[in-house]
């Protein structure tokens, strides 16, 4: 098998952007990272990259991580973002993130926060993380419907981020195999694209570009003036030539 990537990140309507994106495939191994910042003052780019950096640079190295690994990337991550936040005006900085890393037929992903992970196999959508926000609470306490989740006023309340004392990331695992898709991507984008959108325009995509600007065609004609940044990575798991 091999993965083939396709990596894209915009400012919206805001004045920086404060995602990170790192991609890296090579034939059949792969690592994909969506880190979205907090703390403005362009505090929150800064968090960002730092905790893109740190957790890329693990998950690139001559052995690709395991579940336990990449939650531990994670939290060398946290301890490197509260070690940066003794420097003036970058107190409040904080980031979400979401990583994938692929080798053959085994796939690890963690993320923490509301920046997100789509696993499809057979066209289908197989798995999505669940976002450690108020809003996705009271989704799984029964208090609102999912749909209600793109347009809560608390979407934005997290939980969890990289950036606090306590850092709980969350992981899951699976097996790959030829056909098989994911999407990483921060809030900014899937609030503007859903889940069954997601899944029609891959079934259409001839290659993770082409999934992408389909997506993109949808999310641009959704998001208001001053929208947040947006960023997403689109993988295909593809049978070698």
């Amino acid at each position: 098998m091999k993965l083939s990537a396709y990596m894209y990140t915009n400012r919206g309507g805001r004045e920086n952007n404060e995602d990170s994106v790192r991609c890296a495939a090579q034939e059949g191994r792969g690592a994909f990272l969506v880190a979205d910042g907090l703390g403005g003052h362009q505090s929150g780019e800064v968090a960002s990259a730092l905790a893109a950096d740190v957790i890329f640079s693990g998950c690139t190295g001559e052995t690709s991580p395991d579940r336990d690994t990449l939650l531990e990337l994670f939290r060398e991550a946290n301890r490197a973002l509260r070690e940066q936040q003794a420097v003036p005006g970058q107190e409040d900085m904080k980031t979400t993130a979401v990583a994938l890393c692929v080798d053959g037929e085994r796939a690890v992903w963690a993320h923490i926060g509301d920046s997100r992970l789509y696993r499809f196999s057979g066209g289908e959508l197989a798995e999505v993380t669940r976002d450690h926000s108020v809003t996705y609470k009271k989704f799984l306490g029964g208090e609102i419907s999912y749909m209600d989740v793109y347009h809560d006023d608390d979407r934005s309340s997290l939980l969890r981020v990289l950036g606090k004392e306590s850092c709980q990331p969350e992981a899951g695992e699976g097996t790959v195999a030829e056909g098989d898709a994911f999407l990483l991507c921060s809030d900014g984008f899937w609030e503007y694209v859903y889940n069954d959108e997601m899944q029609a325009d891959l079934c259409k995509a001839a290659s993770p570009a082409d999934w992408a600007e389909r997506m993109l065609l949808r999310h641009i004609r959704r998001t208001p003036p001053g929208n947040d940044n947006f960023s997403l990575i689109t993988v295909f798991v593809e049978d070698e030539p």
